[in-house]
């Protein structure tokens, strides 16, 4: 063992559906900081397929799975000058405080900041010193109490374990039975910690934000409005960076509520704040003191390295010292699009939800919005049509919404095809379609021949609840199957008809990414 002083980096453990490799980019960026700052950068991870484990992107490996006694047992061999927890997910983070305990210096954010941020009521009550907004909720230990906590909230409501991995066991319930029947999966899942129960907000924007802190200014390093509705996990969200629906005032209080959050935690390093916005009120619904899923995106579309950065924080440097002082404000928009394993899957539900199904994602970068949405779909492998045939067939309220996207595929040649009841209300605003029958009401030709035939082209279909859930299932993975774009939200279905638009006026031009960079003012 060296004299050098060393720095020891947790990753995120073993590859899995639900664990972003995101983080593996996180790792290696820090090793490499922690290099360039004169220390001995050490390895904990145990995952073969990452960039992290590569015998020569830190000084020493460890190929050991995250644990309390794994890591102390390297701890008290190599005597690091600390422990960097920041860039592996939950699954390090959630052992901040037992390490914190042992005796070992844990880098950057304290534990016991991090507790606040995990804990559910420490978190309340720092909400609300700070005058902040959050959906109603409270925790349970048994089903008892979860019953108890829904029927005060009402339906639907949102339940989650605490410290959990890529919203493992998450579910967003509609009744009484649905509650008892996840309530029970989330304390198998985490029996240590209590289960959350929130009210769930529905038709609300979601909005990232990722922010690097020295714990005495706080810089935002990016903020990504997401397309699809609250709702949907952050892994699996289409993201555009900057926003681009909201208004400035609600920007700028996002950036306020980000900054405010930060110092009085006291961040040192890197922020992920998740919050809805909702009729013009800002609601706070997770605060991550650590990387994100978002940090490398985010780090690509501005052009600055933040887990570099975030390491160097931990190891004593100053944002002032780094020359970040200032948000970057990029001149194009980024769109994070994600990539599923569906199709490798046959059967599976494709719609989405607030338990990640993701397995990787890419980036469309353009001028125009809807260019970039369509080169993230391009690089997602799913390809928008340009002409053809649109099947519809959305749930109740979201029927307005609906309205306005069918008459403008109607102007742009697309022929409608609905279901009964869409069909229906598209006739009373005067939008002629073909019905066609639900699958479950036992009539052919129904929609999965109309599938199954080539007849349709894109599928855009909202469902809530259970039956509907279950009803389309069939539905969707025929789509997959076959390829088919699905659009499981309405606001998805706005990009993508944006992003058609947008594809039959300009041809899709490729830039480098240093040719983007190259606009952006650093000064």
């Amino acid at each position: 063992m060296t004299k050098k002083k060393k720095v020891l980096i947790l990753g995120s453990g073993p590859n899995r559906i639900g664990q972003g490799i995101e983080f593996d980019y996180c790792c290696v960026h820090a090793s490499l900081a922690a290099k360039e700052e004169g220390y001995e950068s050490i390895m904990v991870n145990c995952n073969p397929e990452t960039v992290s484990t590569d015998y020569d992107t830190s000084d020493r490996l460890y190929f050991e799975p995250i644990t309390l006694e794994d890591i102390l047992n390297i701890v008290r061999l190599e005597e690091p000058a600390g422990v960097i927890l920041q860039f592996g997910g939950q699954t390090p983070l959630r052992l901040a405080l037992a390490l914190r305990k042992a005796g070992a210096k844990v880098l950057g954010t304290t534990p016991e900041a991090i507790d606040i941020a995990e804990d559910r009521k420490k978190f309340s009550q720092l909400l609300r010193r700070l005058n902040l907004k959050q959906p109603a909720g409270a925790t349970a230990r048994s089903t008892r109490q979860a019953l108890t906590v829904a029927s005060k909230l009402g339906y639907p409501v949102l339940v989650r374990p605490s410290y959990v991995l890529g919203g493992r066991a998450m579910e967003i319930v509609y009744d009484r039975t649905a509650l008892q029947h996840f309530i029970k999966r989330a304390i198998e899942v985490s029996p240590h910690h209590p289960v959350l129960i929130d009210q769930f907000l529905e038709d609300t924007i979601e909005v990232d934000v990722d922010a690097l802190c020295d714990g005495r200014t706080c810089v935002i390093g990016g903020i990504m409005e997401h397309i699809e509705e609250a709702g949907i996990h952050s892994g699996d969200s289409a993201m555009v960076l900057p926003p681009y629906s909201l208004d400035s005032r609600l920007v700028s209080a996002i950036k306020e509520t980000t900054k405010s959050l930060a110092l009085s935690l006291g961040v040192i390093g890197l922020l992920n704040i998740q919050c809805a916005v909702k009729n013009g009120e800002i609601y706070i619904l997770e605060v991550n003191p650590r990387a994100s899923r978002t940090v490398p995106f985010v780090s690509k579309t501005i052009g600055r390295p933040l887990a570099k950065l975030a390491t160097k924080i931990m190891l004593g440097k100053t944002l002032e010292d780094l020359k970040f002082t200032a948000e970057v404000e990029v001149p194009y928009f980024a769109v994070k699009e994600s990539v599923f394993p569906f199709n490798r899957f046959p059967g599976v539900d494709a719609l989405l939800g607030p338990e990640m199904k993701s397995t990787g994602e890419v980036i469309g970068l353009d001028v125009n919005f809807g260019l970039a949405y369509a080169k993230s779909q391009l690089a997602a492998g799913q390809f928008l049509p340009l002409s053809g045939s649109v099947f519809l067939s959305v749930k109740d309220k979201d029927k307005p919404a609906l309205l306005p996207l069918a008459i403008e595929f109607s102007k742009l040649g697309f022929k409608i095809i609905a279901t009964r009841g869409t069909a229906h209300f598209l006739a009373r605003h005067g939008i002629r379609s073909e019905i066609v029958h639900k699958v479950y009401e036992g009539e052919r030709p129904n929609v999965a021949d109309f599938i199954r035939n080539n007849l349709i082209q894109l599928i855009i279909n909202t469902s809530s609840g259970m039956r509907p859930k279950k009803d389309t299932l069939s539905i969707r993975s025929l789509a997959v199957s076959r390829s088919i774009p699905l659009i499981t939200t309405i606001p998805g279905a706005m990009a993508s008809l944006m992003a058609i638009k947008a594809l039959r006026e300009r041809e899709i031009q490729v830039y480098e990414i240093h040719e983007c960079y190259r606009k952006i003012n650093f000064s």
